[in-house]
Formats: structure tokens, C-alpha cells, sequence
């Protein structure tokens, strides 16, 4: 099954745990959460506002985390952290990655940590049984892809660009053989990502890999005061997506699709 996980950036409004329960009604596989940061690297324009929102509102990681624990019951898919080095190592990645499983987070993405610097905060990950989730892009060369493939758990993110997450009218080229060049080398799902904005992104994406992740798009429409009803059906509309490229893609011809040998 090809699976879609739709981000939240935590704090963005009062009820933003409204989103994630929205989210996960509509069909989400998995929730990506973001931890806001004042100085996201690689968050286009749409993040960084959903981020500044939830900072002036005062949001910490203590409060999103208290709010997750509060909502725990009622959440039965996997939940994602994506934050920044600066926040995982403030207090040691071994105090971080026990906070977030204790919240009920199973996985956590650092963009900002390569693979080669990555060895402490993977050991805090698997001890606190929290998946640390690595990226591959365009440009990564081979065998530095097949290390991240083997050291990533859970999923390989598939960054289908060069530059930073935004909203784009059309799926990038490089999204589809970025995914197969990882799939030749991993069994773990690959998720493509950034500037994944329409459904039919949504279907061409999961078509070429296993499935996606959704951001700023869904950020815009909760900057813009979408309610929490509005986005399920969002987010409904994406699984509608994702699913329709499960049915375009027989499972005897799935990998022959994924790496491009059509005929």
C-alpha cells in the first residue's frame, strides 16, 4: 500500500492537536510533526511562516510535547518529529530522543545532521526505540546513498529537489529517479517529499516510490485559517491520490515501474 504522511507544524494554532486527529481521520499512514525553529535551513517561505506563528504564540517543544502526551489515546498512527540539530543536541540527543518516545513520537528527522555525523544521535534514537529517518537528494552520490539507506530507519525521505521546501506546479523531475536509485538499495519504504502540492503530485510521486510526504501546501491552508474539518478533507483528497497509484500499479509490475523499465 502506498502511503501518505501529511505534516503539522506543532503549536501553529491553540487546537493544533485538532489537525493531527483531522489528519489521521482522512487516511494518514503517519504524521510528520515539525518542531518549530527560528532558523529552519531548509523550510521555504510556507514553513517558516507556520513556524514563526507557532513561536510568537509562544510554543515550546515542552508544550507540543505535553500536548502529544495528552492526545496519545486517541492517535494510533506513527508520529514523525522533523526539527533541527540545535534543538536535539541542546540537551543531549540521548534527554531529546527519551522526551519524544515518552510523548509517543517513534521517529524523529534531522536534515541538518548527515549521515557522517550522525552516529551519537542514532544510538540515542535506537536506545529510546525511536526511528531516525535520513535523506537522500538528487545529488547524492552513490555510495554515501547506499550508507544512508542502510543507517535509516523506518523510511528513506526522498528530498526531490535541490533548494527548500515550497508549494510548486509541477512535481520535480528528479523526484522519480531519485526513488528508484534508493529503492535499488533498500527494502525500507522511500518517501518522496518537498513540493509535493497537488494530488495529482501526490499520485506521480507514490507511482514512483512508496509513498509521500505533504507540507507547505497543507501549512498554507492553516496560515490562510482553514479549519481542522477543511483540512481533513485535504488530506482525504491526497489519500484519494496516494490510492489511485496503488491501483495504476499492478504488484507484479511494481518494481519494474519504480525503476523505469516500461517498455
Amino acid at each position: 500500500m502506498k502511503r501518505l504522511y501529511p505534516y503539522l507544524t506543532g503549536g501553529i494554532t491553540e487546537d493544533w492537536t485538532d489537525y493531527l486527529l483531522a489528519y489521521q481521520q482522512a487516511g494518514a499512514d503517519a504524521i510528520e510533526i515539525g518542531l518549530p525553529f527560528s532558523d529552519p535551513m531548509l523550510d521555504g517561505t510556507t514553513i517558516q511562516q507556520a513556524s514563526d506563528r507557532a513561536l510568537r504564540r509562544g510554543t515550546t517543544i515542552d508544550a507540543i510535547l505535553a500536548d502529544l502526551a495528552a492526545v496519545r489515546d486517541r492517535i494510533s498512527v506513527p508520529l514523525f518529529a522533523m526539527t533541527y540539530a540545535n534543538l536535539v543536541f541542546r540537551d543531549g540527543p540521548e534527554v531529546f530522543c527519551r522526551r519524544l518516545a515518552e510523548a509517543g513520537v517513534s521517529g524523529l528527522i534531522v536534515p541538518d545532521v548527515p549521515v557522517d555525523e550522525a552516529d551519537g544521535l542514532s544510538s540515542a534514537a535506537e536506545a529510546a526505540g525511536v526511528d531516525l529517518v535520513l535523506l537522500a537528494a538528487p545529488v547524492t552520490p552513490p555510495e554515501r546513498l547506499a550508507e544512508i539507506a542502510a543507517r535509516s530507519r523506518g523510511f528513506v525521505y526522498a528530498v526531490s529537489v535541490l533548494g527548500t521546501t515550497g508549494e510548486r506546479d509541477e512535481l520535480a523531475g528528479t523526484a522519480a529517479p531519485l526513488a528508484a536509485r534508493i529503492k535499488a538499495v533498500t527494502d525500507l519504504p522511500v518517501l518522496i517529499g518537498f513540493g509535493i502540492s497537488r494530488p495529482e503530485h501526490a499520485t506521480a510521486a507514490a507511482r514512483a516510490g512508496d509513498g509521500v510526504v505533504v507540507a507547505s501546501t497543507l501549512m498554507r491552508r492553516v496560515l490562510d485559517g482553514a479549519t481542522p474539518g477543511e483540512l481533513l478533507d485535504d488530506v482525504a483528497a491526497l489519500r484519494a491520490a496516494v490510492d489511485q497509484a496503488d491501483q495504476e500499479v499492478p504488484a507484479d509490475h511494481a518494481h519494474a515501474e519504480v525503476s523505469g523499465d516500461r517498455g
